[in-house]
């Protein structure tokens, strides 16, 4: 079953806020912002559509601002976003120059998929930077939309913005990257005892009762729980879904060799499948 990563063509590939700073300082980490541009040049190079779906503009606006912590207001918060977002998406367009990769910007509310002309203008606006060989850089809007930040509304979270990307795209993989290594029966920072799941093939409520509305860093949103929400939302739009540590980016590849990292969701399309059915109203 994990051979079958080795095939897929359009890949879409989360990854954390937790993923990109260092746990100390709240800075970027440059060495892994940039091990994870040469990994998608990489995939671009095997002639993979590939899309990035990247948080950390919040956390990147705060370390700029000499803030710790992220305020507790929305209007702040918003402020940090414009600061980080324009500093996090400078560092991307540095990075994929350097091995000659195009990149584009891509923020998303949930107004965007929600009106019918909106969600088609995005869809082939995605589709015409895909055929130019652009790898896009995708983010939640969070300078006009407060979904993300109060965890309310159509996303609520990155985890399942990418979900909503791979559906609108057809993509046949997505990648979760953040700072669990995939899923557990239980969570493994409160219960020593949680067994790790190599596999799901269909995500049942057994399933869903195991995720939990906890992350293990003070710096992004989503817990397990939102990774489920992902992942039935990815793997009923055909897409193939696996869940990693976001640790060390070159998983990534380790993933699409078809190495046993993290849990895979394996896809069972639902016809008709219609994306709206999925988007909080």
């Amino acid at each position: 079953m994990r051979e079958r990563l080795k095939e897929k063509k359009r890949i879409v590939i989360k990854i954390g806020s937790s993923s990109l700073v260092h746990k100390g300082t709240g800075m970027l980490n440059l060495h892994k912002v940039e091990a994870l541009v040469r990994v998608l040049c990489d995939l671009r190079g095997e002639e993979k559509d590939v899309i990035l779906v990247s948080s950390g503009a919040i956390a990147v606006g705060a370390n700029a601002m000499g803030l710790s912590r992220k305020p507790a207001t929305t209007s702040k918060k918003q402020a940090l976003a414009a600061i980080g977002q324009a500093k996090l998406m400078m560092t991307y367009q540095k990075l994929f120059a350097e091995y000659n990769q195009t990149t584009a910007q891509v923020l998303m509310t949930k107004y965007t998929v929600l009106n019918d002309q909106s969600r088609k203008n995005a869809k082939n606006t995605f589709e015409e930077l895909l055929k130019m060989g652009v790898i896009p850089v995708v983010n939640e809007n969070d300078t006009v939309a407060t979904d993300e930040i109060e965890k309310v509304g159509t996303f609520g979270d990155n985890d399942h913005l990418s979900a909503i990307v791979a559906a609108l795209v057809g993509a046949d993989l997505l990648i979760l990257l953040s700072d669990i290594d995939g899923m557990y029966t239980d969570d493994p920072s409160r219960n020593p005892d949680a067994q790790f799941i190599p596999l799901v093939k269909e995500i049942t409520t057994e399933y869903l009762n195991m995720g939990k509305e906890t992350s293990a860093s003070n710096v992004g949103t989503g817990g397990m729980a939102a990774k489920l929400d992902a992942a039935r939302l990815a793997t009923d739009s055909g897409a193939d879904l696996v869940i990693g540590s976001g640790e060390q980016v070159e998983n990534i590849l380790a993933i699409m060799e078809g190495q046993d990292v993290g849990t895979l969701f394996l896809s069972h399309k639902k016809e008709p499948f219609q994306l709206m059915d999925y988007i909080e109203h």
